[in-house]
């Protein structure tokens, strides 16, 4: 008789993170399926390109912050993470653009839509951003957000009214459902490797992503991915989220400042990044990637602070301050 084996660490937790819901907004969720692999995952197909090596956890942190650091994926591919998320469907329009991803959503042709809609309190709404089109600015007051929440409950309420009216009129499902707006929630399974994740996080847990979609990746990126994987989290956080790129443009500027600073050392002052900035820059009155290098050297120390709001808002490379993403407070 085979006597029952005894659960490891790994498999308690795996146990006890499957099929918890956490929540996201208002009632959304998200919670892992199943996952097939672990940190050891990685390493062991890593090593199979060169054949026996060391064996150590700390060998294991070191080739795995290799890999990460010099961009090897495959061997993060041999890993695998299946999910049932819950997400008002504007948001998920943009997460299905990821599109390394089995994805299997419910359906309202065959099924009534979830009675579920995103709201959005007084003090949620947010203003255009100046300068980035598609970004949010500053949180709108309370006072102003105040009709446009009541706003949205009405329109709400009303849409589901008539779609549930349509049904009853005997309407086919899949023509009622068209005028359903786009905060109304759906469910999907998804499946990825974690070289995938990993890309999926790094982009929608970014300050300029949508706030709403940013909180279902740190999410899923805290709760789960990082007990699950916690030497690829701690090498993904340092080689990706909490990372700086740098371009050929930007080191020669580096490069010209440090140069000219002299006596007067670093960080240097604004006129003397724009005497230092790239000759193709200089003629124009705005440049996107001026402004991006400024803002890098500004994080570095290499440049004074005292950019305007609007200089800080041209940039689109954000830098990372620490290594954490407190999810949003729920009403």
């Amino acid at each position: 008789m085979t006597m029952p084996s005894i659960p490891t660490e790994r498999t308690t937790l795996l146990e006890t993170l499957r099929w918890k819901k956490f929540p996201v907004l208002d009632d959304g969720f998200v919670a892992l399926v199943d996952c097939m692999g672990d940190d050891g995952s990685v390493v062991q197909a890593a090593r199979v390109s060169y054949g026996e090596g060391t064996r150590k956890v700390s060998d294991d942190r070191q080739l795995i912050r290799y890999l990460l650091r010099h961009a090897h994926t495959t061997p993060f591919e041999m890993a695998e993470l299946k999910f049932v998320v819950r997400v008002p469907m504007d948001c998920w329009r943009q997460w299905i653009r990821h599109r390394t991803a089995s994805i299997n959503e419910y359906s309202t042709r065959y099924s009534l839509a979830i009675d579920s809609m995103q709201g959005t309190h007084d003090g949620e709404w947010r203003s255009q951003a100046s300068l980035n089109r598609q970004g949010s600015g500053e949180l709108l007051p309370k006072s102003i957000g105040h009709r446009h929440t009541q706003l949205e409950m009405e329109l709400q309420s009303f849409a589901r009214r008539v779609y549930e009216e349509r049904l009853e009129a005997g309407i086919a499902r899949e023509q009622a459902r068209k005028d359903l707006p786009l905060a109304t929630y759906t469910e999907a399974y998804w499946k990825i490797d974690l070289h995938n994740l990993l890309h999926f996080l790094a982009l929608r847990m970014d300050p300029h992503a949508q706030l709403e979609i940013r909180r279902y990746a740190e999410t899923i990126g805290q709760q789960i991915v990082q007990p699950l994987f916690p030497l690829v989290w701690e090498a993904f956080l340092d080689y990706r989220v909490e990372a700086m790129r740098l371009t050929k443009l930007d080191r020669e500027v580096i490069q010209r400042l440090v140069a000219q600073s002299g006596k007067r050392g670093l960080p240097a002052s604004h006129e003397a990044f724009l005497a230092a900035q790239h000759p193709s820059w200089a003629s124009l009155e705005r440049s996107r990637e001026r402004d991006e290098c400024l803002h890098k050297l500004i994080a570095l120390g290499l440049v004074e602070a005292g950019l305007s709001d609007e200089q800080n808002a041209a940039s689109s490379v954000p830098v990372h301050t620490n290594t954490t993403h407190p999810p949003r407070s729920q009403p």
